[in-house]
Parts: structure tokens; sequence; C-alpha cells
């Protein structure tokens, strides 16, 4: 379906502004005046500053578990392990291609923010099973489930927003496209490092 230019222009100067000002601290004059549209025109599409968030968080995480989906259903022939990876792979580079309003949702949410919550909670639930049923798979029947295996799980979803919840930490050596794919691509490998001596240590 073909994105209306204008719409996503509205969309991008809200996701740009929500990152720097927070949803609060930004107006409907300050998206307008970004976008250079009437404020009008995002009534129009959007009704409110609300309806435009709810629009932006949908088609976030809609194009972000499409990206999770695509991966696994591209590498269903390889091992678990190297499976998990290319997921990985797919949800870092979204995060990163996509990462001012990634670093905007992980905040709000870091901060229960109930407004942000509500919106995500579906899109939470079904990034939750992708991401617990395919690091599981790479553990042992035995294995799987124990403590250990959840602990480990909850670090892998840490690495998975870090990046995001403590932009600060790398926002000045990372400009310009080629330096996020950089960034991912450094990142990525960090991660699947740590998920192969995890294999390591509980085959």
């Amino acid at each position: 379906m073909k994105k209306n230019p204008t719409k996503q222009k509205v969309v991008d100067a809200a996701s740009i502004l929500f990152f720097q000002n927070g949803f609060h601290g930004t107006s409907v004059r300050d998206i307008a005046d970004k976008a250079t549209v009437n404020v009008s025109l995002i009534s129009y599409y959007f009704k409110s500053k609300q309806g435009l968030l709810e629009h932006a968080v949908t088609q976030y995480y809609e194009a972000y578990l499409k990206a999770i989906e695509t991966a696994m259903l591209n590498n269903e022939s390889i091992s678990q392990l190297e499976r998990l990876k290319k997921m990985i792979e797919a949800i870092i580079h979204y995060k990163q291609s996509n990462h001012q309003f990634s670093c905007f949702i992980h905040r709000e949410l870091s901060l229960d923010s109930v407004f942000v919550r509500e919106m995500t909670v579906t899109y939470l639930a079904k990034e939750n099973y992708f991401i617990s049923n395919s690091f599981y798979a790479i553990f042992p029947k035995q294995k799987k489930n124990n403590l250990d295996s959840q602990f480990l799980l909850m670090q892998l979803k840490g690495m998975l927003i870090t990046p995001y919840i403590l932009q600060n930490e790398w926002k000045n050596q990372v400009v310009g496209t080629d330096s996020h794919n950089q960034f991912a691509k450094n990142y990525i490998r960090t991660i699947e490092n740590w998920l192969d001596y995890v294999v390591t240590q509980n085959n």
C-alpha cells in the first residue's frame, strides 16, 4: 500500500520532535512548522496530536513485527541459533534505521508512560512471543524455561533495548547513515558473541 507522502512527512516531523522534546513538550503547531504544512492538515489526517502518535506507533510496530516475521520465515532451514541471530539482526537494523522514534518509544516505556503502554501492549506481547520462543529454542530440552535461561533471556532483551534507552552514551559517535549502519553491525556482532558464549556454557 502506497504511503501518502504529505501524511508521512508529518509523521516523520512528529517523530523527530517527540524524540527531541517528548510528547508533551511538542505542540501541533511545532509539528506543522517542522513538516511545513498547515495545522488544519494535521487535524484532517489525525484528528489530534494523540491520534498522530497512535498512527506513528502503529506504523512503527507493524513494520517492526513484519521485519521479525520476515527474518524468521526466510531462515527456517538454518539452525535455531543462526535463525535467532538473523532475527536479532533484523531487530537492531530496524530500530537503528528508525532510531529517533525507537529512542522515544523506549524512553516512554521505561518511564511506564500509560498513554504509550496502552498503545503498545499487544505489539509488545507479540514481540515477546517471537523473542522468547526463538531464544528458548537454542537450549537443550532439559534446560528450557529454567531459572538460568529466564535470566539469560532477560539479559538478551536488555541488550536489544539498551542503545535506545542509553542513547546519550553513543549519539556523538554516530552521525550519518554509514555511521548508523556500522554501529548496528558492531552491536549485532557483540550480541552474537554473547549468544555463542551462552550456547557453549549450556550445551
